[in-house]
This record gives structure tokens, sequence and C-alpha cells, in this order.
């Protein structure tokens, strides 16, 4: 089962969710959450307490990634779960996905300047 929330501030979407991305209902209900997010200039994916992520899941992040892409919406992964981390690292998606924490996915929305975005990035790398 995955359940998301949705917070809205401004052009920035956080949809924190918890559970399985798994193939069927769950990966429709996030697919329909974050398209519903059209408008949105930025769209956070926080997680932090998915449990499980499947080929299914993996097909629809990448999905959405082109979805958002094609229409000049960012899509940002934060804070992913050990088990969700390993699955981006093994399927070398982490080169594909923008993904940070939380703390530094708001801090570059925040406006900081680039020469602190990326001196906080590569902290993190």
């Amino acid at each position: 089962m995955l359940t998301m929330d949705v917070e809205k501030t401004g052009d920035v979407a956080v949809v924190r969710l918890s559970g399985r991305i798994v193939r069927g209902e769950e990966v429709r209900s996030l697919r329909n959450a974050v398209v519903s997010e059209k408008n949105s200039r930025v769209v956070v994916l926080d997680l932090s307490d998915v449990e499980s992520l499947d080929a299914g899941g993996l097909t629809t992040l990448l999905s959405l990634h082109q979805w958002a892409r094609s229409r000049g919406v960012q899509l940002k992964l934060v804070n992913p779960s050990h088990f969700v981390h390993e699955v981006l690292t093994r399927t070398k998606l982490d080169h594909v996905f923008d993904i940070s924490t939380f703390d530094h996915a708001l801090y570059v929305l925040s406006g900081a300047d680039a020469r602190h975005t990326r001196y906080a990035a590569s902290c993190l790398s």
C-alpha cells in the first residue's frame, strides 16, 4: 500500500510517500498525484518512508521524470530510504534523477547563491 500527502507552497509541491511504490494501483495513484501538480515549477518526492520499489515503480519514476522535463517542471527525489537508494544506485538511476536530502532541496529552492549551492552539492557526493 502507498500513502501520499501533498503539500503545496507557491509553485513548489511536496509529495510525501509512505509504503510501497509497486506495479498496480500504487503507481497509478503516484502518477495521478504528480501529474495533477502540472502548474508547479518544482515537484519534490519525499521517499524517506518508502519501504519497497519494484520495476513498475522504477518505470513510473522514469516516466514522471520525462513528463516533468517535457513541461519544464523540476522533479526532485529527496531522502530516499536505504532500500530505495540501493535500487537507484544498482540500476544507475541515481545518475538520472536529481536526488538530495530534504534540507539541501529546500536550500536550493530558497534561491541561495550558486556558489553555496555547488559547495553543498559537493558535500553530499
